[in-house]
């Protein structure tokens, strides 16, 4: 645990967390009381900015101004990665961003986070709990809430329409909270409002749950993705629900960017689209659009393509040997060159090119024998 380590030690200390002015928040305290390591450090502190960066400053410990508008700080102290935010309050919100005022009050802070499960606040040293929302009875039930009327959540920030989603797919149990449910089906159009970059990030994020398939079928069915992703139909949801499964049976890595796959069409065009609204890496955006073309050889498209498109569209297209095929999978290496096409008396140009593509097309199709010189001698037959 990081309490036990050297920079764990000065973070206490620098921060004053043995007189309560700084306390542990979020996923840092709501993910170990389910049982799960907190992925993030994040500490909320009475102080101001400037005095976290000093305290920090002067136990010898790195000070990061990463989010200073925002009051957050990260520390860095023998190798330990925290953020630590001075306790704020909203001024002014728009949907997208908000303007906000330091305050000392913890229940002031707390009243502007989304769900109560993200806002219990822990004393890391007693393991004291403060939960102002009802958060501690939400995580035991299996519950996302929002904190107070979720309309009002909702319109300072409109992802928290996919948050409440994504976070259901993780933490709850049955059906949503009827009201946050209410409440994101009647502002879903909110989600035009939002950049494309925070659309991508919640939505792959949610696809990459474990098993995200039963609240994606609810978001579906209530219109959620119409918004940002209407190529998204309720009969591709079995597909997705397929995918899940062969990747949980076939013991392959759930992969967002194949989830999001078997929700679209089959089609190029459609694919390249979806990738350039969401702003995809240049490598996102070749996998995706490389799903279309299922049915190929999987082979082939190992050879071509890597493996990763090769198990992405063997899963879309239910191939039951896509296990086997990748435990025994080796990289081919096409054995002919330019050099053994012109001893065979073809002129230098264009056409030693063009021979050597027809060669290694039929090498593939026949299995990537080690000798391919009886296919060429064949196609100069």
């Amino acid at each position: 645990m990081w309490l036990a380590t050297p920079g764990g030690a000065r973070l206490v200390a620098a921060l004053d967390i043995a007189r309560g002015a700084t306390k542990l928040v979020g996923g840092a305290v709501r993910d170990p009381l389910l049982g799960a390591a907190a992925s993030d450090i994040d500490f909320a502190t009475r102080f101001t900015p400037a005095e976290t960066i000093a305290r920090l400053e002067a136990d010898g410990i790195k000070a990061v101004p990463t989010g200073i508008a925002h009051g957050t700080v990260t520390a860095v102290a023998d190798g330990l990665v925290a953020e630590v935010t001075t306790l704020r309050r909203d001024v002014a919100t728009d949907g997208r961003r908000a303007t906000v005022a330091f305050t000392g009050d913890w229940r002031a802070d707390a009243a502007r986070r989304d769900f109560t499960i993200n806002a219990l606040y822990a004393d890391p040293l007693t393991g004291r709990i403060d939960d102002f929302f009802g958060g501690l009875d939400d995580l035991a039930a299996g519950r996302v809430r929002f904190i107070g009327v979720p309309e009002a959540r909702i319109a300072e920030d409109h992802l928290r329409i996919l948050r409440f989603f994504r976070f259901h797919a993780r933490f709850g149990r049955g059906d949503a909270d009827a009201a946050g449910l209410d409440a994101c089906v009647a502002r879903a159009n909110d989600l035009m409002a939002l950049s494309r970059e925070r659309v991508r990030d919640e939505v792959l994020k949610l696809l990459g749950l474990p098993d995200p398939v039963a609240t994606v079928a609810v978001m579906v069915g209530q219109g959620i993705f119409a918004p940002v992703l209407p190529e998204i139909a309720s009969e591709r949801v079995p597909l997705l629900a397929a995918v899940c499964e062969a990747e949980a049976v076939g013991g392959f890595a759930p992969h967002p960017l194949r989830r999001l796959a078997a929700l679209l069409p089959a089609d190029a065009a459609v694919l390249d689209r979806v990738a350039t609204r969401l702003r995809l890496s240049n490598a996102e955006r070749k996998r995706l659009v490389l799903t279309a073309a299922r049915g190929v050889p999987i082979a082939e498209v190992a050879y071509r393509d890597g493996i990763d498109s090769a198990v992405d569209r063997a899963l879309l297209s239910g191939d039951s040997a896509l296990r086997a095929f990748v435990g025994d999978w080796t990289q081919p290496r096409f054995p002919l060159s330019g050099r053994d096409v012109l001893a065979r008396g073809v002129a230098p140009g264009p056409a030693v090119s063009r021979l050597l593509g027809e060669a290694e097309r039929a090498w593939i199709a026949a299995g990537f024998p080690a000798d391919a010189d009886a296919i060429l001698d064949r196609l100069l037959s």
